[in-house]
């Protein structure tokens, strides 16, 4: 699976994706640390890659078009270290590989994730 770290997200955890087999890269390695949400997005859908984020600009960006893609996942967790970011993304991962692939806003919690299938209507 291919992957799009946002600024929030820790550069660690793009390194944790790779050496779990997946493409993943981070704003900074590209120079996209401050551009707009919606540039990003783009670059995203334009690669197949899904958005990992903290920001919620994100689910609001897609609910307002009528796109398929990319898929994003919205991280809002009480412990926003790497660890605990890594350990859920590795579950959702394990368990929604396919509505990431075929378009999903997925919403991280604590204990539970929400999944919106793209696009959202």
């Amino acid at each position: 699976m291919r992957f799009l770290a946002d600024a929030g997200i820790s550069p660690k955890t793009a390194e944790f994706l790779r050496r779990n087999g997946h493409d993943a890269i981070h704003v900074r390695e590209v120079a996209m640390q401050r551009a707009p949400d919606r540039q990003l997005v783009d670059k995203a859908r334009d690669e197949d890659r899904v958005v990992l984020t903290f920001d919620l600009d994100f689910g609001e960006i897609l609910a307002l078009g009528v796109v398929a893609s990319p898929s994003v996942v919205i991280f809002r967790l009480s412990d926003e270290r790497t660890n605990s970011v890594n350990q859920r993304l590795q579950q959702v991962i394990a368990e929604q590989a396919e509505a990431l692939a075929s378009g999903a806003l997925i919403l991280v919690e604590d204990t539970r994730y929400r999944i919106r299938r793209l696009p959202i209507r």
